[in-house]
């Protein structure tokens, strides 16, 4: 049985709908389950009952300070070698996001499971295309951002769930593997193109200022996460490519500016008129 965690989140559930899709026989673990899933709580070990999981997927339980997520990480690290998992699928962040602030955790999530003793495959995941087009700003005009020209080696979800769930179909083939999922270059000037409207880029502190003052509901570690990725995009630390994510599919990847397009959109303040 495979068991990927976070189902109820949106890489969680789309990569237990490829497993299902492709037949495998797999299941959903989730703090709040639905039907045909555990309920898995990071924060109560009482509740990491692994039993019976071949495979873990570890989707990485962020939204979080960093020890906070490594806690939970441990915890069920420990329960899937007291329970007799057979291997366990982690997704962390690509190796070209060293330098952003929600790194260490991944970082430290890849030595836990590394030290498990457990056969492990690591995959690197990139950064969301939907990501980086929510993250655009709607002025009256036009979008705003803090990525200048900078570009993003940006990756659509359904594409990184569907190289998850061929990993997980087949974790012997993939034992002691490290991938780099990252996808085509993207930037804020195309996704504002394809839009039709001008884009114009704020220094960094205005962004940082903005995120304090001005976005109700954010959790106090995420106004510096955030900033860490505008300047690794404004920067060129995250335009890398890699054809790993292409072999795993064994296909194309999805256009990364048609998903950043569509969720820009989706934002747009008109769309929720």
């Amino acid at each position: 049985m495979i068991l990927v965690t976070g189902a109820s989140g949106n890489l969680g559930s789309a990569t237990l709908a490829a497993l299902r899709v492709g037949g495998a026989a797999a299941t959903g673990g989730s703090r709040t389950p639905g039907e045909g899933t555990r309920h898995l709580d990071f924060d109560d070990r009482t509740s990491l009952d692994l039993t019976g999981v071949s495979t873990l997927v570890l989707i990485s339980a962020g939204y979080a300070e960093d020890d906070q997520v490594v806690g939970r990480h441990t915890a069920l690290v420990d329960a899937a070698v007291r329970d007799g998992v057979d291997h366990v699928v982690y997704t962390s962040v690509t190796t070209a996001g060293d330098h952003l602030g929600f790194a260490p955790a991944h970082r430290a999530t890849e030595r836990l499971v590394r030290a498990s003793g457990l056969p492990w495959t690591i995959l690197r995941n990139g950064l969301y295309a939907e990501l980086f087009g929510g993250l655009l700003m709607w002025a009256d005009d036009g979008v705003e951002s803090p990525f200048g020209n900078g570009a993003l080696a940006a990756v659509a979800r359904e594409d990184l769930a569907h190289a998850a769930a061929a990993v997980a179909a087949n974790p012997a083939r993939h034992r002691e593997r490290v991938y780099d999922l990252v996808g085509t270059p993207i930037t804020a000037g195309q996704v504002a193109d394809r839009l039709g409207v001008p884009h114009r880029t704020i220094e960094l502190g205005e962004y940082r200022r903005r995120l304090l003052d001005e976005t109700p509901g954010l959790l106090p570690f995420q106004p510096p996460m955030l900033v860490s990725i505008a300047t690794g995009i404004r920067h060129g630390f995250l335009d890398g490519t890699a054809p790993d994510l292409t072999e795993l599919l064994g296909r194309p990847v999805s256009d990364p500016l048609a998903k950043a397009v569509a969720a820009a959109s989706a934002a747009r303040p008109e769309a929720g008129l």
